[in-house]
Order: structure tokens, then C-alpha cells, then sequence
């Protein structure tokens, strides 16, 4: 099957198949505002136009997905699990996802570890803030970019 095909199904599939509903548990929805590149390079794009789904479980246990430009504008897709840490008393949490990443091909291929037939493993770590139904994450993408993502509870 083809690494974007594949993407698709996991995509709308993983969070789908974890949707039973429990006390505390919710859907979030999340978009990107900001991204700054550690290193200046012109083929580098600032803006990822990300769109990603999250499945939160009241126990902090999380699956999602998400689509986006990477840093050379290809549309790229990031299927994972992970765990939301809050911090008691604070509107803070700490959140860290693991997953498959899709979508460095051609002259940028090795850009990103471990890309073997397009798809390559991936952890990201976040500092995040929720206030309400609303929210804001520090995402921090290797040693590549920093990232600032504003999402909703639904």
C-alpha cells in the first residue's frame, strides 16, 4: 500500500477507533499559528497550514493525527499516540506523542532521520496551556523548529 494511502487510513481510522465516550474524555481540534526554523535556510516554509485531531482520555492517554506543509512544503501527515501530563493546580501540562511521520521525499528525503520507504518515526514533545475549552501548545520539532499550536475541545 502506498505510505500516503496508508496515512489516510490511519489518519481518520485511529482517532475514530478510540472514540468511546467516558467521563473527561474529548476531542481536540488544533491548527498552527507560528513556526521558527533554530537555522535560517531559504527553502525553509514558515508556515505549516496544520490541521490535526486529538483524542484525549480523561486518564491523559491521547491518539491523533495531523496534516501540514513541512518545512519544504510538502503536505505531510503524522499519525500517533501519547500522553498528556497536567500539572496540578496550573492551567500548564507537558505533552509527549510518538508516531509515524509521512511526506519528506525527493531532495529532502534525508532531512529527517531513519525515512525508510517515506514514512519515519517520530517523538514530540510539547508545553501546552488549556484554559477553558481553549489551548496553546509550545511544540518543539527536533533540532529543526519550534512551533505554536492553538486548538479547541469539542
Amino acid at each position: 500500500m502506498k505510505p500516503l494511502v496508508l496515512f489516510v487510513v490511519l489518519m481518520l481510522g485511529m482517532p475514530l477507533a478510540w472514540s468511546g465516550e467516558g467521563d473527561g474524555d474529548y476531542w481536540y481540534l488544533q491548527t498552527s499559528v507560528i513556526t521558527r526554523h533554530w537555522h535560517h535556510d531559504p527553502d525553509h516554509n514558515n508556515h505549516q497550514d496544520l490541521i490535526g485531531l486529538e483524542r484525549n482520555r480523561a486518564d491523559g492517554w491521547l491518539v491523533g493525527g495531523a496534516t501540514f506543509r513541512n518545512s519544504f512544503s510538502q503536505r505531510s501527515n503524522y499519525v500517533y499516540a501519547g500522553k498528556r501530563y497536567e500539572m496540578a493546580d496550573s492551567p500548564l501540562y507537558f505533552k509527549v506523542t510518538a508516531g509515524a511521520l509521512q511526506g519528506y521525499h525527493g531532495k529532502y528525503r534525508d532531512k529527517i532521520p531513519l525515512n525508510h520507504y517515506g514514512v519515519a518515526p517520530a517523538v514530540i514533545p510539547s508545553v501546552g496551556a488549556q484554559f477553558g475549552r481553549f489551548g496553546a501548545e509550545f511544540v518543539v520539532l527536533g533540532n529543526s523548529a519550534g512551533m505554536i499550536n492553538v486548538g479547541v475541545r469539542l
